[in-house]
């Protein structure tokens, strides 16, 4: 049991990596001189393929916690 949790925990770690490195940057060169506001008054709701990468990370994120939880419990007994 804990080998299949481990490799688990692997494929959605590399899973995870790979879906971060492809969410596109949300830095703006002027937010430097606006002191942010233009992030907080200006926030758009994400659509398409932006949401579809938001909604699979959050999805990895709570899978990895989940097997990082299992693994811990099965370690120690």
């Amino acid at each position: 049991m804990y080998n299949i949790v481990l490799t688990s925990m692997l494929i959605v770690s590399v899973l995870l990596i790979i879906i971060v490195a492809m969410q596109p940057s949300k830095t703006n060169a002027a937010s430097s001189l606006t002191g942010g506001a233009e992030q907080l008054f200006g926030k758009q709701k994400a659509r398409g393929f932006e949401a579809f990468l938001i909604r699979v990370t959050v999805v990895l994120g709570a899978a990895f916690l989940i097997l990082a939880s299992l693994l811990v419990f099965l370690s120690s007994n």
